[in-house]
């Protein structure tokens, strides 16, 4: 008789992530009252990162470390290695709150009947996401990626992560959820604090661009243009913050 699968999967993806990866993989290692499974999808890093994982393999249930293009292949490497009921997905940087969360989640996992819990995460800006209470699919990304956790069987049911959107491909899936009339419920717990950076430079703009392209996907053209004339004034905004910045410190 095979064993009962899992709970929860936690899937880790990173590239070249420096020393943010040990403090994301910590915060899952140190958890107490739950044993998530912990799966790692390294894409092609060179900064060290497969060596220093090679070295702890013991302690994921799979390492996945091979090239991907972008973080939609990425994050569907993870979900074709998980075995959970459900998913929640990491990127280097992401730090779950205290040690118990998991286990405090659950309880809500086993008696929800959605499609997708959503959480809150702490930005290491000081600002706090979660699911809004009006979800406007159209605006931008409506769901934090590193405080939802999926049923495994979305991905079954409408399909993988789109390859296609590099930088986006969480917001093409969301939406393309949305339109399917998948239950999104709120939860009062905050479940990640930080986050990795986002795409600068040549990506921030393959962002916009994708956001852009998402929308119309989704959405007759005369619905997107106020939505993409603001999309396009965050990228020209991140980019002039991006040059009156300091230059980090060596």
């Amino acid at each position: 008789m095979s064993a009962q699968p899992p709970l929860l999967s936690v899937i880790v993806v990173s590239r070249n992530p420096g020393p943010l990866l040990a403090a994301t993989l910590a915060s899952v290692w140190e958890q107490r009252w739950t044993e998530p499974e912990l799966i790692v999808v390294d894409g092609g890093s060179t900064d060290g990162t497969r060596e220093w994982l090679a070295a702890r393999r013991d302690q994921l249930a799979a390492l996945i470390a091979s090239p991907a293009a972008g973080i939609g292949d990425a994050l569907n490497q993870g979900v074709a290695a998980a075995h959970g009921e459900w998913l929640l997905f990491l990127g280097a940087g992401d730090r779950l709150v205290g040690d118990v969360i998991l286990g405090e989640l659950g309880p809500w996992l086993r008696r929800t009947e959605a499609g997708a819990v959503v959480g809150e995460t702490a930005g290491d800006d000081g600002r706090i996401h979660k699911l809004p209470s009006r979800v406007r699919p159209l605006v931008r990304d409506f769901i934090p990626l590193s405080s939802a956790l999926y049923r495994r069987a979305l991905f079954a049911d409408f399909g993988a992560f789109d390859p296609a959107f590099a930088v986006m491909a969480a917001y093409e899936f969301h939406v393309r959820l949305w339109k399917s009339h998948v239950r999104f419920k709120p939860i009062p717990l905050r479940i990640t604090a930080g986050g990795a950076p986002g795409p600068g430079g040549a990506g921030r703009w393959r962002g916009c661009a994708e956001e852009i392209r998402i929308r119309h996907r989704y959405a007759p053209a005369w619905r997107c243009w106020g939505w993409d004339a603001l999309s396009l004034l965050r990228f020209v905004r991140g980019n002039v913050r991006g040059l009156l910045s300091p230059p980090a410190a060596r």
